[in-house]
């Protein structure tokens, strides 16, 4: 039996719709800029360039259905998405093969201090302290292929207070999902566990303490995240 040195962390495990089984998570991979409209209103050209990829933490996806707002930072927003769960993986996947290897799809945020972001990229630097803070990427169930299918169209919408913020539609993915999970596996050995976030519509906004986020996707439900 092996022996650590110190306590050995949890592991990360998501809750799986009508199961009792959880799913575990590895590495949590998010695209930037995947809707043409979001590229447009960050300020970049919408044409179909290379896609690009930053990382969050296993331990920033949070099923609570809060978000705590986080400290050093008074530009927090919202980024509605849809997380795709991986069952196997592997290297050089082909894109006609990649659904092959999903579990699931569950409704996802991922929250960024924009500021703190902003900042970075004048820098030139990474943006993990805008975007990998703690419990930064709340998450709902996981729906099962065998349960949805492989979802590629359908609107998402995210509300805040009952306003309208966010309006897309799933097939206005830049980089489709078969694709997103191509191109990874070009670059890292994709395995069970990965997360992939999978980009955000146009209308991303600000939140503050005491707002109630309400997420939609067509076949994937709703869930309410509460910003404390």
């Amino acid at each position: 039996m092996t022996e650590f040195a110190i306590e050995v962390p949890p592991v990360v495990a998501l809750p799986i719709a009508g199961m009792d089984a959880r799913f575990p998570v590895r590495r949590v991979y998010c695209i930037g800029r995947n809707y043409a409209a979001h590229a447009v209103e960050m300020g970049h050209d919408p044409d179909r360039e290379p896609p690009f990829f930053f990382q969050k933490n296993p331990d920033n996806l949070d099923p609570s259905g809060q978000f705590p707002y986080p400290p050093h930072s008074s530009d927090v927003h919202h980024e509605a998405e849809i997380a795709v769960m991986l069952k196997s993986g592997g290297t050089n996947i082909s894109p006609d093969r990649a659904l092959d290897h999903v579990f699931g799809y569950a409704l996802s945020l991922d929250m960024t201090r924009r500021d703190l972001q902003g900042a970075q990229k004048k820098m030139g630097r990474p943006w993990e302290i805008g975007k990998a803070f703690e419990r930064s990427a709340p998450v709902g169930p996981i729906h099962t292929v065998a349960s949805v299918g492989h979802p590629d169209s359908g609107s998402i919408t995210l509300k805040v207070n009952g306003e309208l913020r966010q309006e897309g539609d799933l097939n206005q993915m830049i980089w489709k999902v078969p694709e997103m999970i191509a191109y990874l596996s070009e670059y890292f050995e994709l395995a069970p566990g990965d997360v992939i976030l999978s980009g955000t519509p146009s209308g991303v906004g600000p939140v503050e303490r005491g707002d109630r986020m309400d997420l939609a996707v067509e076949g994937l439900g709703a869930m309410t995240v509460s910003v404390v």
